[in-house]
């Protein structure tokens, strides 16, 4: 007997606009959590750190030109993701971020699918990320889909390496 939820669950994308950004701060934020304490991010050590992301941080996301995307379940936000191009010939996925009780119900990789169908209709090449080296299974789920390494990188500021990653848009 299916799921009667399931079936009766209404899940979009959509364009954010500054109005989410107190939304969006909540999201990335709570979303990160895990990953802070996973690795011993602090704001002594990495003040940037998406865990410690607020309004005032997706507000001026958004005044740079960085465009949001909320994924929701019946209106309630589940995950949102960045995109921002900084030139004609890359975009930049930022911030991908999935709310705990929503994981591993296909969000992420729903969301990231996203970003590359709006890339394309922007003639965008290719899209490029940074992560943690140490995260493995990040790096893993972002191989799985269709990411390939891209150098890694030591910064004076951080305490992690930064591996690089970037997935070829096919047009």
């Amino acid at each position: 007997m299916p799921d009667q939820k399931a079936a009766t669950q209404s899940m979009t994308i959509s364009a954010a606009s500054t109005e989410d950004a107190k939304a969006i701060a909540k999201i990335v934020s709570l979303s990160n959590k895990d990953v802070a304490v996973k690795f011993g991010i602090t704001k002594e050590n990495n003040p940037k750190h998406p865990s410690f992301y607020d309004e005032a941080w997706a507000l001026a996301d958004f005044e740079r030109g960085e465009e949001y995307f909320l994924y929701k379940i019946n209106d309630e936000n589940a995950g949102c993701v960045a995109f921002e191009q900084p030139n004609p010939e890359v975009g930049y996925l930022n911030r991908l971020s999935v709310l705990p009780a929503y994981r591993k119900r296909g969000i992420g990789a729903a969301l990231v699918r996203h970003v590359f169908q709006y890339a394309r209709t922007k003639g965008v090449p290719e899209i490029n990320i940074g992560i943690i080296a140490e995260n493995t299974d990040l790096m893993n789920w972002y191989i799985k889909l269709g990411f390939v390494e891209n150098g890694l990188k030591k910064f004076p500021h951080l305490p992690f390496d930064v591996l690089f990653m970037k997935y070829y848009l096919r047009y």
